[in-house]
């Protein structure tokens, strides 16, 4: 099962926040500014004004692309993530060709593209307790990789490549949610924390003993 089959079999909404003129330099230029802005400051103490003024806009302007500071934040996690979806795409259809490589290239690109936005993935995960819609997109992302890895786990099984061992669903929720946190910790220095040089090593160290269960995963 591919990437985009599992995720479309989910029956979960990409998450994307209506928009009034898609790809429009004005509501690119809000986005630019809200990470910038990030990069310095929690997002409770970036306020409206801050985003229009830095977007070169009048706050009136703003709304006309957004109805809150919360809609911009939800539509950068919605990007990057969509980033970290086609970065992984096709990866774990290739998992038998090279399990410890592709396995690895898999968590890299999550790291990758979540370290080249971490002020958007530190700022979801500081108000995903208080903000719900920003906790239910998270939600509907984490199911479609949790999906994407339960089926290459079943797939490495059926092959008698990984042994029997917990369920695959559960096993992949344990799986994405350690990632989850560990990069979190990384990213935003919120210690303890692996080192950012690595991290990458670690998870994949973590991965394939809990997929493989000591065991050499063999190539097709």
């Amino acid at each position: 099962m591919t990437i985009a089959r599992a995720a479309a079999g989910s029956g979960i909404p990409r998450g994307r926040r209506p928009g009034r003129s898609p790809g429009d330099h004005r509501e690119r230029a809000i986005l630019a500014t809200a990470e910038r802005l990030l990069r310095h400051r929690a997002f409770a103490d970036i306020s409206i004004d801050d985003l229009a003024r830095g977007a070169g806009l009048s706050r009136p302007t703003f709304y006309f692309y957004f109805p809150s500071k919360d809609a911009v934040l939800l539509t950068l996690l919605d990007r990057v993530t969509e980033e970290a979806d086609a970065a992984a795409a096709g990866v774990l259809d290739r998992v038998a060709e090279d399990p410890p490589a592709r396995w690895r290239d898999l968590i890299r690109r999550f790291h990758d593209t979540f370290g080249a936005h971490r002020a958007v993935a530190v700022a979801c995960a500081q108000v995903r307790g208080t903000n719900a819609e920003v906790r239910d997109l998270w939600a509907a992302v984490l199911e479609r990789w949790v999906r994407c890895t339960e089926a290459a786990i079943e797939a490495e099984r059926r092959r008698g490549a990984a042994p029997d061992g917990p369920p695959a669903r559960a096993l992949a929720i344990a799986l994405n949610s350690m990632n989850e946190r560990v990069l979190y910790a990384t990213l935003a220095g919120d210690g303890p924390a692996v080192a950012e040089a690595d991290v990458v090593d670690v998870l994949l160290d973590v991965w394939l003993a809990a997929i493989y269960r000591g065991a050499a995963p063999p190539p097709a």
